[in-house]
């Protein structure tokens, strides 16, 4: 799973780390170590992360695809990924630059 997909929901979202931490039931520092990639999410926060943001838990795994799934469907799969997630970072930096309210 890519947690930068993860934080870029978050920010999309303009919600705090620690806010959605506490919200999710878990540390601030367990959900900061997701987001920079140094643990692995778990299915069980996955799924709170769907019931949180309503976000289908299949458009969540498809940020888990397989680097070396090198079928066309697999190259497919992991290049919308990468530009879906080319457009959120672009969407936040864009409500970072004017300013977008905080919670």
């Amino acid at each position: 799973m890519n947690g930068q997909a993860l934080k870029l929901i978050r920010q999309y979202h303009n919600i705090k780390q620690g806010h959605l931490a506490s919200d999710l039931g878990v540390s601030n520092s367990y959900l900061s170590e997701i987001e920079t990639g140094k643990k692995e999410v778990t299915i069980e926060l996955l799924n709170k992360y769907s019931k949180f943001f309503n976000i289908p838990m299949s458009s969540l795994m498809l940020f888990s695809e397989n680097l070396e799934d090198n079928t066309i469907s697999g190259r497919f799969r992991l290049s919308f990924a990468s530009k879906l997630k080319q457009i959120m970072e672009w969407v936040v930096a864009k409500d970072d630059h004017f300013g977008a309210k905080k919670l």
